[in-house]
């Protein structure tokens, strides 16, 4: 049996999340849902999408989030289905074996890294934000990382400018719409404990190793932390959080040494 959630905070909104099937995107949902949003799962995998919407009576959009058209059709459909798009959780991503190092990372993997992780926010941006100054109103929060404020020998070196330009674009939208009533902070996570960063581990155990040793709580974060801080930006509790780098990471970028 699941606990009632102290939090009601988002009844009678809409949230948009993308890559909703699985990692931060799916414990996202779940949370989003538990207190009161009406939340549009978004996949390009139609499977773990429409589980997602199922579990949380939302409604499952099949998107690839490159394509402007089905961007544009994913927030439309929200809109007509439920009257208004207050939060939009731009989330969805990838992490390629084959971005590695700048000197081994091909440009065909470069450009892949950037669409899907940088060009794909900058898409659902440019969806959101027409419902959201209509309504005078709006919460977007874009999945940035803790890469984007730090340095790593261990790069992945297309990942990481993504994030950075994630971080850069919510930092200059939310200063533009402001005083439209529209929030846009970028979402700063350390490593999650999620299948992406799992595969990736698994691959390279003496990487994963270097980087736990950073983190100041000896751990990697669970998906429903993250959400947890998704969920506070998408509320009014975070009314004047704006053109934020909301870091969630554990401490990782606030330490010299971590402790034994």
């Amino acid at each position: 049996m699941t606990e009632t959630p102290v939090c009601r905070r988002l009844v009678g909104r809409t949230a948009v999340v993308t890559g909703a099937g699985s990692g931060i995107g799916l414990a996202t949902a779940r949370r989003l849902a538990s207190e009161g949003a009406r939340v549009v799962c978004a996949d390009i995998d139609e499977r773990a999408g429409k589980a997602a919407a199922e579990e949380v009576g939302g409604l499952f959009v099949r998107v690839d989030v490159t394509d402007p058209e089905e961007v544009e059709a994913l927030f439309k459909t929200a809109f007509d289905t439920y009257g208004s798009v207050d939060i939009a959780f731009n989330n969805a991503g990838i992490s390629p074996p084959d971005d590695d190092s700048i000197l081994t990372t091909g440009l065909d993997a470069w450009k892949r890294v950037q669409e899907v992780n940088l060009t794909s926010v900058y898409l659902c941006c440019k969806a959101a934000l027409p419902y959201m100054r209509q309504q005078g109103r709006g919460s977007i929060i874009n999945t940035a990382s803790f890469v984007a404020v730090m340095g790593a020998a261990t790069s992945q070196i297309s990942y990481t400018a993504s994030k950075g330009g994630v971080l850069a674009m919510s930092r200059e939208l939310g200063v533009q719409f402001a005083r439209e009533g529209i929030r846009v902070n970028a979402l700063c996570p350390g490593p999650v404990n999620t299948p992406l960063l799992k595969e990736l581990f698994a691959k390279d155990p003496e990487r994963a190793q270097r980087r736990l040793v950073h983190v100041p709580v000896g751990r990697f974060a669970e998906p429903e932390e993250i959400a947890s801080a998704v969920a506070f930006l998408a509320s009014d509790d975070a009314s004047f959080v704006n053109a934020a780098e909301f870091l969630v990471d554990g401490g990782i970028a606030g330490a010299y040494v971590t402790p034994l």
